[in-house]
């Protein structure tokens, strides 16, 4: 069994002989907002998306195979906060799941909402029609036992 050192040369000769194989076009269709889909990358090379990510000799290969595309106009240029950012880490949000949590259970709540209000109006009206004929048969002496 390969090391991990082997293992990572491995992954980064197969990254290099598929970017020397591919043309302007292939890269256009594996594009993902502005920058190479690290999915299609991985699946491509034949390696696992982390090594992408944690190879730093991949990740410095495709770092200027994308700054080259974007040069040669396949990809679209960084914005200034792109640009400013690169460096830095991204902050982790670890209240993210909790947020979409509570918009999930929000929206069904707000769907159960609306469907009990339709109910209540509806019984209401029942309720109002059976309320007038009970008053007219008490009227009329017809009270039911």
């Amino acid at each position: 069994m390969a090391s991990g050192q082997q293992k990572a040369q491995q992954n980064l000769d197969a990254f290099q002989s598929w970017v020397a194989t591919q043309q302007d076009d292939d890269f256009k269709q594996i594009v993902f907002r502005g920058q190479l889909n690290r999915i299609e990358v991985a699946k491509a090379v034949g390696c696992g998306k982390s090594a992408l990510n944690q190879n730093p000799d991949i990740r410095k290969d495709l770092k200027k195979l994308e700054d080259n595309l974007r040069d040669r106009g396949v990809l679209p240029p960084l914005t200034d906060t792109a640009k400013k950012d690169a460096d830095k880490p991204k902050q982790y949000d670890n209240t993210a799941n909790r947020k979409a949590l509570n918009s999930t259970r929000s929206s069904s709540l707000e769907a159960e909402n609306i469907e009990l209000k339709s109910k209540i109006k509806e019984l209401e009206g029942k309720l109002k029609r059976f309320g007038e004929l009970s008053e007219t048969l008490s009227e009329m002496g017809f009270m039911p036992r």
